[in-house]
């Protein structure tokens, strides 16, 4: 087989490869649009449980006390697919130093790298690989939060560790113990809330309610993060694959001159020879 034949299979097989990469990049601009309205929805009604959950404490403050013998779990909330750079490994790092009794891996790529992980790996899970997957991934988080709680003596510190943009900026988000922030900028209403519970069943529930929804605004940021990145690393390939193919379609050409230039001067010597 000619150079320029074999040359011309490659450059083919590059278009493939092209191809495939940018219907993925395609796929992640679409999923980002997605969840950035997830994000926002999502987003106000974390600040609506806050607020309430603010307003409450200003007449039951008794309710949020700490306890500092309280297991501190992490979850570390990695990426499901790969194209993404450093994503996972940035995780990593960020809580390279930090003494959590246990760590709870999500997403395949992440768990791959759990000896990397300083801390103990307790439990891991696999991640979201599009927005509609993410209520079932956290019902399975939750039910591993309350097996985890069901093996220790202590209350639990929940803190979430995450992308909060495509420039690798990490997030450390304590979910549990919820609402650490005083409410010294909101109205405080003079008399307290008119209630149907006991206060402490109400905040109970109240902490349910709130750990389901932060979840899933904290899980719809990272799942941007990681399209984010993925859009951006394609984007990358495909730009590379692109000036790849030009190099080679000029080789190509060269060589094929060269070899049309061979067959003449062999056309010429036979038609000599005759």
């Amino acid at each position: 087989m000619s150079l320029s034949r074999e040359l011309q299979l490659h450059i083919n097989q590059l278009k493939e490869i092209r191809s495939i990469l940018n219907s993925m990049k395609n796929l992640a601009f679409m999923e980002i649009h997605k969840l950035q309205r997830f994000r926002i929805m999502q987003g106000q009604a974390v600040v609506n449980i806050e607020q309430a959950a603010l307003d409450f404490l200003d007449f039951y403050p008794n309710l949020t006390e700490i306890d500092n013998n309280a297991a501190h779990i992490c979850i570390l909330l990695g990426a499901e697919r790969g194209f993404c750079g450093d994503f996972n490994e940035s995780l990593i790092n960020a809580i390279a130093l930090q003494a959590y009794t246990g760590v709870i891996a999500i997403g395949s790529r992440l768990c791959n790298r759990k000896e990397n992980i300083t801390s103990e790996v307790i439990a891991t899970l696999d991640g979201a690989n599009i927005a509609e997957e993410v209520p079932a991934i956290i019902n399975s988080l939750i039910d591993s939060i309350s097996s985890i709680q069901g093996k220790v003596n202590t209350s639990l510190q929940l803190t979430v560790v995450y992308h909060e943009n495509a420039a690798a900026q990490i997030s450390q988000r304590q979910v549990l113990p919820p609402f650490p922030q005083k409410n010294e900028e909101s109205i405080h209403y003079r008399n307290p809330p008119v209630l149907n519970l006991n206060p402490d069943d109400f905040f109970a529930d109240l902490i349910e309610h709130y750990l389901f929804a932060v979840l899933h605004e904290i899980f719809y940021i990272s799942l941007t993060a990681e399209n984010h990145s993925r859009l951006q690393h394609l984007e990358g390939a495909v730009n590379h694959l692109d000036d790849e193919t030009v190099k080679l379609q000029r080789k190509s050409q060269t060589y094929r001159q060269e070899e049309i230039t061979e067959e003449i001067e062999v056309i010429l010597l036979n038609a000599e020879n005759i």
